[in-house]
């Protein structure tokens, strides 16, 4: 059986930032770590939450992308979605053809 890997990416309100941190740190069991930058959500269904928002008309947001086998993205999902329920957290999984890091080796 071969193992598939996927990025898992997640888009969360910036207000969200620390928990979300916090709480993908602590799930150690199915990931070792994750990328995150600041991002801007655009379009009708985004929520715009505070004053600064609708002045720039776009909502103030970070994303999340961490890679991790195809199992484990499915667990680590259903923990997210009771942990943030009602969050309207954003999700989706890719498939990664390759992985790795390269050194000085």
């Amino acid at each position: 059986m071969t193992v598939e890997s996927v990025c898992l990416t997640l888009v969360a309100a910036r207000r969200l930032r620390e928990e979300l941190f916090d709480y993908l740190s602590e799930q150690r069991d199915l990931l070792s770590g994750f990328t995150a930058s600041e991002s801007a959500g655009h379009g009708p269904t985004v929520r715009l939450h505070t004053t600064a928002e609708q002045v720039k008309g776009h909502a103030d947001e970070v994303l999340v992308r961490t890679i991790l086998e195809r199992r484990d993205a499915a667990r680590l999902l259903g923990r997210l979605k009771t942990a943030f329920a009602g969050t309207r957290l954003v999700y989706w999984i890719t498939p990664v053809v390759e992985f790795g890091t390269i050194d000085d080796q």
